[in-house]
């Protein structure tokens, strides 16, 4: 039974996934390629490490067994690559971060510009989660730095302030609800939406609290960004949900109004956590230092 690092975090990112298809995705390999790699895995174990169904994929038995290992494995591989970087002329190695929607597409692309260009010899993988995912993933060491709305439970976490921001409904200028100054997310729900990708963090986010008012979320068209939505928006196909540092970029240059939402979680303190800062390598406390400093 040999499994490569390949075979492994591509079943780590199935098994977060929930899907065969978002795992190759996550892991930038095909889909054909992906699921030759797990029926060979399951062949060379002699036991089915996946329960597939329309709905997805859950873990065997056998599969937990695997993920709990894997996980641990390609942890120590990240390590071992972070110390002999020492001898590879200078302090090297790769930072995984995760990060909900919010914080990935308004305030990290800069953030982590700057830190990149002052680290020419650091990576950074970063990944796109729920902030309650995040804090789980750190917890267990499959993370270095996570990145999650204020309001999520971090249990025994260090955390650090990043950012504020809240979630605002953008409509068409001549909508009837454009009059308004704030509106409640259960008051949208009877309006068409213009979203991101349903598998963005933010968008599940939405979804499952549409479910809690007991009402779908009747998307029309889902998008990459959110600029592109403010688009879409414009265009009359739909409201949108947008960080307010988004809308106030877009109506710059586009019709639209900006109401509140009224509901609490829609206020975003957005927090650093890691499981201990002095654990982590030099450049990755260096992120995150830099993360906290920089407004």
């Amino acid at each position: 039974m040999r499994f490569d690092l390949t075979d492994l975090r591509l079943f780590c990112d199935i098994a977060d996934a929930g899907s065969i298809t978002h795992g190759a995705e996550r892991s930038a390999l095909a889909l054909s390629a992906a699921s030759t790699r797990i029926r060979n895995m399951e062949e060379a174990l002699g036991a089915p490490l996946l329960a597939r169904s329309r709905a997805g994929v859950a873990l065997t038995p056998a599969g937990r067994t695997l993920l709990k290992h894997a996980r641990a494995i390609l942890v120590q591989s990240a390590r071992l690559r972070e110390d002999l970087g020492a001898f590879a002329g200078g302090v090297s190695g790769e930072v995984r971060l995760l990060a909900n929607t919010n914080a990935l597409t308004e305030f990290l692309p800069e953030a982590l510009g700057r830190f990149l260009a002052e680290h020419p010899q650091v990576s950074v993988d970063l990944e796109e989660r729920l902030s309650d995912e995040i804090v789980g993933l750190i917890a267990e060491g499959v993370g270095d730095i996570g990145i999650v709305a204020g309001t999520v439970d971090v249990g025994a976490l260090q955390t650090f302030p990043f950012r504020s921001d809240r979630f605002v409904v953008v409509t068409p200028a001549d909508h009837a609800l454009a009059g308004r100054r704030a509106v409640a997310f259960s008051e949208v729900l009877d309006q068409d939406f213009v979203g991101l990708d349903r598998a963005s963090s933010l968008q599940r986010f939405l979804a499952s609290k549409a479910a809690r008012e007991g009402r779908p979320l009747r998307l029309r068209v889902q998008l990459r960004s959110f600029d592109a939505v403010c688009r879409m928006v414009k265009s009359g196909v739909g409201v949108g949900i947008v960080p307010q540092t988004t809308a106030i970029r877009a109506i710059r240059t586009m019709d639209l109004a900006v109401l509140d939402l009224s509901d609490d979680w829609a206020l975003r303190e957005l927090t650093i956590c890691v499981r201990n800062l002095d654990d982590l390598a030099p450049y990755a406390r260096d992120l995150v230092e830099s993360l906290r400093s920089r407004g």
